[in-house]
């Protein structure tokens, strides 16, 4: 690795810096077979890949249960897809003034016929490792677009539809065509889209984004940067993207109103937020006092288990049903 990182120049003069990631398997120790020393070296590289690069690693057996579970992850999460395992549920997005629903998240749920509901933090990461992601979520995309549409028929208006964009849906190629595509496909207004990226996301695309938020904004969309707060992404950088709400990360919101610290912070993101005109919107709200807290300090919009769980469709339109309002009240 020291030898690869030493610089080398072409014929042109310009100086080329290398780094390399290793694996490494032993024989007899860790296998006796070529195949299974080369299979097992190869785990390994993954693993240092997966650690930032630039780094080596050596086998070990639990990399082989990794591996076995990455494989059975996958197999799956592709049948899931071919098979109609896949549900999107609802979370309302809260006016905090009013309590009334002005929008809902569209979530991913997965209920697997043989363990049941399986959690999303079990599966998204690998979706998003392999690839499936995409194909997934353009699926949601689509399903959550027909449900409103649906409910828009029965005159239910529930306002707007946020739906997440993933790190490596943003990368996709023809992501934006392929967004203009469903919409006209489906017949569905953009205004009534929103379009969650998350700071992350955006900072590792650079100056790239500023064009991809551009092209995205042009179809008529809504723009929010997801849990804002993690990313650390300069005000320099932020005024210049074209977005139109703020969505403050949960880890700022677990412990309001006790945390000193974080509810300034909170505050000064509100207040930021106002300056530049976006709306800002507080997640995992889970109790009255963070409630509270938010609505004193002018924060227009919440969501998080305080109001409502995230919930299948019918779950969703049985509370609007029974609620005596024209727009349903959750708080």
């Amino acid at each position: 690795m020291d030898v690869i990182k030493a610089p080398f120049e072409l014929s042109s003069g310009q100086r080329i810096w290398m780094t390399a990631s290793i694996g490494t398997s032993l024989y007899p120790q860790d296998a006796r077979s070529t195949e299974r020393l080369l299979r097992n070296a190869d785990a390994a590289l993954y693993q240092a890949k997966d650690a930032g690069r630039n780094t080596y690693s050596s086998y070990t057996a639990e990399l082989t249960q990794k591996a076995k579970h990455y494989l059975s992850m996958d197999t799956r999460l592709r049948n899931a897809l071919d098979n109609n395992e896949l549900r999107v549920f609802y979370q309302p997005l809260i006016d905090l003034a009013t309590g009334r629903c002005k929008g809902v998240e569209a979530l991913v749920r997965w209920h697997d016929p043989q363990v049941g509901l399986v959690p999303p933090m079990d599966f998204i990461p690998h979706a998003e490792q392999s690839g499936l992601i995409k194909p997934l979520g353009e699926w949601v995309l689509q399903q959550a677009i027909a449900d409103f549409q649906s409910w828009l028929a029965q005159g239910i208006d529930l306002g707007v539809l946020a739906v997440n964009l993933s790190p490596r849906q943003f990368t996709e190629a023809g992501l934006v065509q392929k967004i203009a595509n469903i919409l006209a496909d489906k017949h569905f207004d953009a205004q009534r889209l929103e379009l969650e990226i998350t700071e992350t996301a955006l900072i590792s695309r650079g100056d790239q984004a500023e064009c991809d938020l551009h092209a995205l904004k042009a179809l008529g969309v809504s723009l929010a940067i997801d849990d804002f707060g993690t990313g650390y992404s300069s005000l320099a950088y932020l005024k210049r993207l074209p977005i139109d709400k703020l969505k403050i990360d949960r880890s700022f919101i677990k412990d309001l109103p006790d945390d000193v610290a974080g509810g300034e912070i909170v505050a000064a993101v509100i207040a930021m937020g106002k300056a530049m005109h976006l709306e800002v919107l507080a997640e995992g709200i889970e109790t009255a006092e963070q409630q509270a807290f938010l609505k004193q300090k002018e924060c227009t919009t919440g969501q998080g288990y305080w109001f409502s769980r995230p919930l299948p469709a019918s779950e969703l339109l049985k509370i609007y049903r029974t609620s005596n309002q024209p727009i349903p009240q959750f708080a």
